[in-house]
């Protein structure tokens, strides 16, 4: 299911169009947990907020950005100074990481008319 992956990609890309803070990178973390689309508003605020309290004790060289849930997959987006703090965070706070991509580019509907 490379092209679902792919597709999901294109579409975090599109959607997180603010480059990163300072020397902040931007990352899509693509995390596999059985049932994900079943969980249940209670179940996804639970892991908000195990996530976000993870985030506070780490600082400010990670920032959790928005997360989508499709099928039994978790992509989510952050901006950190490295790949290391991405695989802290999930550590810390019990979620997997089964892939982490660094993001090369952003790009939108309007960079077709962006001048040369």
């Amino acid at each position: 299911m490379k092209s679902i992956y792919s597709l999901l990609v294109s579409a975090v890309l599109v959607v997180c169009a603010v480059a990163p803070a300072s020397a902040h990178q931007r990352y899509i973390i693509e995390r596999e947990i059985p049932g994900a689309s079943k969980m249940s508003a209670e179940q996804l605020r639970e892991a908000s907020r195990a996530s976000n309290a993870v985030l506070k004790e780490m600082g400010t060289d990670i920032q959790w950005v928005q997360s989508y849930v499709a099928g039994d997959k978790i992509y989510c987006v952050y901006n950190a100074a490295s790949e290391a703090l991405i695989r802290e965070h999930a550590r810390k706070s019990g979620f997997p990481a089964n892939r982490i991509t660094l993001v090369a580019a952003v790009f939108d509907p309007t960079t077709a008319t962006a001048a040369k």
